[in-house]
């Protein structure tokens, strides 16, 4: 069996995340399989040139965001784990609730309980309480929150390194080495691409 990642798009802004993370996966020998949700398709078409088709052209295996019934929404469909990039603070409660009316947030909840990697690309600000609450909950569940901020020491000179670099530092959670962090070697030392 290959490995498997789930990736899931939800509404925030930052689409591109879930975009670029597809396509750094694209022949890594990861099965990627896709949910994204309705609103994702009206931020992709915001911020973005790609189109609905282009994006699940990316991902080996496309599933329905309302159907609970997906191989996705049960524990004994075995995957590395799940990135949601971006997460909105929408996903994120139904997450930190467990009120999951989605396969995108019952696939994350499934993740959690069978205990595998779930990282959420939690794009909001500023958060008010209820945000930081719901944050918390979720890292004492097991999920990492990982907002997409930018690593200057990296010295990205385009917008496209900066998002390679952070979702290289995303896959880095997963084992996974996608070539494109610029790793801090100390003081005006950077090593670009594959650790060795």
């Amino acid at each position: 069996m290959s490995q498997r990642l789930i990736v899931g798009i939800s509404g925030a802004s930052g689409a591109i995340y879930g975009v670029r993370l597809l396509e750094l996966l694209k022949g890594s020998g990861v099965e990627t399989h896709l949910i994204m949700s309705q609103t994702a398709r009206i931020t992709l078409a915001t911020e973005t040139e790609y189109s609905v088709k282009q994006v699940e052209a990316l991902a080996d295996v496309v599933h329905a965001h309302g159907d609970l019934a997906d191989a996705c929404s049960s524990g004994s469909f075995r995957t590395l784990g799940m990135v949601v990039a971006p997460c909105s603070v929408k996903t994120l409660a139904e997450i930190a609730t467990g009120v999951t009316p989605n396969l995108l947030s019952r696939s994350a909840d499934v993740v959690l309980k069978e205990r595998r990697r779930l990282v959420l690309m939690l794009r909001e600000t500023p958060l008010h309480l209820g945000h930081i609450r719901n944050m918390a909950q979720v890292t004492e569940m097991g999920a990492v929150v990982y907002p997409p901020v930018p690593a200057f020491y990296a010295k990205p000179a385009t917008l496209a390194e900066m998002v390679d670099h952070t979702l290289g530092r995303v896959l880095d959670l997963f084992d996974i080495d996608a070539g494109t962090v610029r790793r801090w070697q100390g003081p005006g030392k950077l090593k670009v691409g594959k650790q060795a």
